[in-house]
């Protein structure tokens, strides 16, 4: 499907539907007029398949307890293997209601207070969030930043397992918000570091479906069958950024290992005892049966964001360094040449109008970067490279 037919088809206005992006951003920015290019949703609707599936059963209008149908897995399994190649075995399978509540439970469960987790900014903030707000002790190794991307400082990484006592490291593959989508090689070195040091690995892949032409996804759980390091593996995902769905609170814990499975459900009978999201598991049964052409053409809307935005402020403002995306629909901004102070708040969202991501909430070292979401149409992304270039207009004139 064209980007232009995906727009046409599935682009909706979202401002007055209690939207958190278009909806709650006086509270959030202390303004309501900004143009939002933060939070990772899309202003995209889901498949007309998965509508129909959803419409049907509400149209049942029963939605007592129920249990996950045997042909979920199935359904998933074939959407993995068309896309991504990883192979799944359905009993490893545990549902939760999103990614981050699933790593909350999971660094609840495997880790005491005290312990120390490791992660790699500049990345999600919701995982310094669960690390320090579960009285964990956070450690970091940073990605470096080079002419040709980002990378992993592996020589850092192994000297923090080597001089601390890591019981758990967290893996965000595809990379947030960098955009790199990690190559097997990377994943095979950094993953026997974690072998070597015996350190128990929680990879976020939810941007997994989310990969751009030219890169190609390996799952951990792939890399770790090579490496025989099943038993200390656990990988988080779900249908929500493919599909636009995380209101609908279905998500995927995947074990594969007997003994961490064993672990995780006692861990769940003392303090899990919820049912799953039936319409969250109908919506994401029928994406994955039938949502092929449709994150195709999702693919080419971003891709085309992509280009015209880098396009643009390549040309009209050079100082601005956007990092190559591979993965995920945010784009990574480094605007410290650009701007003449680091009060990102004055210049992008009081003069320029637009509501981002602030650099620093993914790593205290990212200050003068912003984060974009691509996910929306571009009409979107052309108003908000116009309010750039009006910004270095003023900047020119010397505001």
């Amino acid at each position: 499907m064209e980007a232009a037919e995906f727009i046409q088809t599935y682009y909706r206005k979202r401002k007055g539907t209690d939207s958190l992006k278009w909806d709650a951003l006086e509270e959030r920015y202390g303004a309501a007029d900004l143009l939002p290019l933060w939070v990772a949703d899309m202003d995209f609707s889901v498949p007309e398949s998965v509508q129909a599936a959803l419409a049907e059963r509400i149209g049942h209008g029963v939605f007592g307890y129920s249990f996950t149908p045997k042909d979920y897995f199935s359904a998933y399994q074939g959407w993995q293997s068309r896309h991504e190649q990883t192979l799944f075995q359905a009993e490893w399978l545990h549902f939760t209601s999103g990614v981050v509540q699933g790593i909350y439970d999971l660094i609840a469960c495997f880790t005491a207070e005290g312990d120390q987790i490791l992660i790699q900014p500049p990345v999600y903030y919701p995982f310094f969030d669960v690390v320090k707000n579960q009285k964990r002790r956070l450690v970091t190794s940073e990605l470096i930043e080079t002419e040709a991307g980002y990378r992993i400082d592996f020589e850092h990484f192994e000297k923090q397992l080597k001089e601390n006592t890591i019981k758990l490291f967290i893996l965000c593959s595809p990379h947030n918000p960098v955009g790199r989508v990690w190559e097997k090689a990377e994943l095979k070195k950094l993953l026997s570091l974690c072998q070597k040091y015996d350190v128990l690995v929680i990879s976020d892949e939810i941007h997994s479906d989310l990969i751009l032409p030219g890169n190609t996804f390996c799952s951990a759980l792939t890399i770790a069958a090579e490496l025989d390091f099943l038993d200390h593996l656990i990988v988080c995902n779900a249908p929500s950024k493919t599909f636009n769905l995380a209101s609908l609170l279905n998500a995927h814990i995947w074990l594969p290992a007997e003994n961490l499975r064993k672990t995780y459900q006692a861990w769940e009978g003392l303090h899990r005892q919820t049912g799953i999201s039936v319409l969250g598991q109908i919506a994401a049964q029928a994406a994955y049966a039938t949502g092929d052409e449709w994150l195709e053409g999702l693919l080419t809307v971003v891709e085309g964001n992509y280009q015209l935005l880098k396009r643009q402020l390549t040309t009209q403002i050079p100082k601005i360094k956007i990092s190559e995306l591979q993965g995920t629909y945010l784009a990574w901004l480094d605007l410290r040449d650009w701007l003449p102070s680091l009060d990102m708040k004055f210049f992008i969202q009081d003069q320029a109008g637009l509501a981002i991501d602030y650099g620093e909430w993914f790593s205290p070292e990212s200050k003068g970067f912003i984060r974009i979401n691509l996910a929306t149409s571009a009409e979107t992304i052309e108003t908000a490279v116009n309010h750039l270039l009006t910004l270095d207009h003023k900047l020119k004139g010397g505001i």
